[in-house]
C-alpha cells in the first residue's frame, strides 16, 4: 500500500471526487444547457441576420426598380419637353412665316393705294393744267363777240339735244 503514501495517489483521488461532485451537482448538463442555449441564441441571430439581409436585398431591389421607373420618366419628360419644344418652334415659325406674309401684303396694298392715289394726283395736276391751259388759249384767241356767238350756240345745241 505504498501509493496510498504518495502524493499523486491523493491528488487522483481528489480529482475524481472533484470530477464526481460536478456530476453529482450535474454541471455538465448545465454546461452542455448552456452551450445549447448559446448555440440556439447564435442560431437565431444567424436566422434573424438572413432575414435581415433578405429584406435588405429586397428593399434594394425595390429601390433599385423605382430608381429606373423615375429615370425612364424623366427620360420620358425630357423626350416630351423636346418634342414641345419642336412643336412650339415649328408653330413659332409658321406664325412668323405668317405674320411675314400679312406684313408683305399690307405693304403691297399700300404701296397700291400710294401708286393709285399718285397716279390720281398726277391726272388731277395734268387736268388743272390741261384745264388753264386751254382756259389761256380761248382767253388769248376768242374775243368777247366770239364768246357771246360761241355761247348762242351752245345753248341752241343743247335744246336739240334735250329732246
Amino acid at each position: 500500500m505504498e501509493f496510498l503514501a504518495t502524493g499523486q495517489f491523493w491528488v487522483l483521488v481528489a480529482l475524481l471526487i472533484f470530477i464526481g461532485i460536478l456530476i453529482y451537482m450535474k454541471v455538465p448538463g448545465m454546461l452542455a444547457a448552456q452551450l445549447d442555449k448559446r448555440s440556439t441564441e447564435i442560431a437565431d441571430e444567424l436566422e434573424q441576420a438572413r432575414r435581415l439581409r433578405e429584406e435588405a436585398q429586397q428593399l434594394l431591389a425595390s429601390y433599385q426598380r423605382k430608381q429606373t421607373e423615375a429615370m425612364k420618366e424623366a427620360d420620358e419628360i425630357v423626350a416630351q419637353a423636346k418634342a414641345e419644344a419642336e412643336r412650339l418652334a415649328a408653330d413659332t415659325q409658321a406664325n412668323l412665316k405668317a405674320l411675314v406674309e400679312r406684313r408683305q401684303q399690307v405693304a403691297e396694298d399700300k404701296i397700291r393705294q400710294a401708286e393709285t392715289q399718285a397716279l390720281q394726283e398726277v391726272r388731277a395736276v395734268a387736268a388743272d393744267i390741261a384745264v388753264s391751259a386751254a382756259y389761256k388759249l380761248i382767253a388769248e384767241k376768242v374775243d368777247a363777240a366770239k364768246d357771246a356767238g360761241i355761247v348762242e350756240a351752245s345753248i341752241s345745241e343743247l335744246s336739240s339735244k334735250l329732246h
